[in-house]
């Protein structure tokens, strides 16, 4: 069967047709008010019992789509909704095809084929039948803040078609209570989009974009709303092809800092920016930095920016 892209779906190279894309908009029944989270997740056991309780009670629905885990990341993330009361807003999926990874293999592949990451962000977004969704992280955690934040998000954007930028800051993680919180880089990534024919996701160099029309009306979150996990005993870089092409491209600004930042830390230095922090005994450091750290900080929140105790005083 021949790939074929038209108004009403995708079809996939490979002639997998119980993976062929149908638009959520383009089918009867049309779509309902409402946000949905949609992780894409591969072997994210230990964190999803971090993630899944705020952002399920944050969205109206979540959306789990679990590529290739060997870890019971499924049956955590189950467990975990089960445990907060929220089963019911949790839907679950499985994509079985192997994906390449960001980098050189993600740009060998074509955008049409079952391999790719455009078509297989494109194949979980079309699960969504909410008005809205949100790219969402197997491994990133809303502070206290930010899930009343997001929850609060559905009456200010109303009919206006948005987009939604939420910032993030890496947690590198050393153990159960010692962390390392990179405020060093302002990062602020469009992760809220509604679901449309204006907002697919296409294929660029290095990964995934997803379209997006101009004039569209952009609403940033504050910094402090949100933490990304990171192990410093794992391989954070996996999912790249070649993570030494970090410093040869100009659009890898955020994945230079964090291979920066891991590496230092691996090498017992903490780079400028960078705040170790260790929880109460009895306390987990994500909950700790998510619940208590982060909320407590003085605010505005020092991000991006390196300044002396006199200046945070004034």
């Amino acid at each position: 069967m021949a790939a074929h892209a038209g108004a009403s779906g995708l079809q996939n190279l490979e002639g997998h047709s119980d993976f062929d894309i149908t638009w959520p908009w383009a089918r009867p029944e049309g779509l309902r008010a409402g946000s949905t989270a949609v992780l894409r997740v591969k072997d994210e056991a230990p964190s999803m019992p971090f993630v899944l309780p705020p952002l399920l009670r944050a969205m109206d629905h979540v959306l789990v789509v679990d590529n290739g885990s060997t870890d019971g990341t499924l049956e955590v993330t189950l467990d975990a909704a089960e445990r907060t009361g929220l089963a019911h807003k949790l839907a679950t999926a499985v994509y079985p095809f192997d994906v390449a990874r960001a980098g050189a293999e993600h740009l060998a592949v074509h955008e049409l084929s079952v391999h790719s990451l455009s078509y297989f962000y494109n194949w979980c977004f079309a699960q969504v039948g909410t008005r809205y969704s949100f790219k969402w992280d197997g491994d990133m955690v809303l502070t206290t803040e930010g899930e009343a934040s997001l929850g609060d998000l559905a009456w200010q954007i109303g009919g206006v078609q948005s987009i939604i930028r939420v910032p993030r800051h890496g947690l590198y993680l050393d153990g159960d209570r010692r962390g390392f919180l990179d405020l060093g880089l302002r990062n602020a990534e469009e992760w809220g989009f509604p679901i449309g024919p204006d907002f697919t996701f296409t294929k660029a160099f290095e990964w995934e974009v997803r379209t997006t029309p101009d004039p569209v009306r952009s609403i940033g979150l504050p910094h402090g709303l949100c933490v990304e996990l990171k192990y410093l005993d794992g391989d954070e870089f996996a999912h790249w092809t070649d993570p030494s092409s970090f410093a040869t491209s100009f659009r890898n600004k955020r994945k230079r800092r964090e291979w920066t930042v891991f590496n230092a830390l691996k090498d017992g230095v903490v780079p400028e920016g960078v705040h170790e922090i260790l929880a109460p005994e009895g306390v987990h450091i994500v909950d700790h930095v998510t619940r208590t750290w982060l909320p407590q900080a003085p605010r505005p929140l020092q991000v991006g920016t390196v300044v002396s105790s006199d200046d945070q005083r004034r």
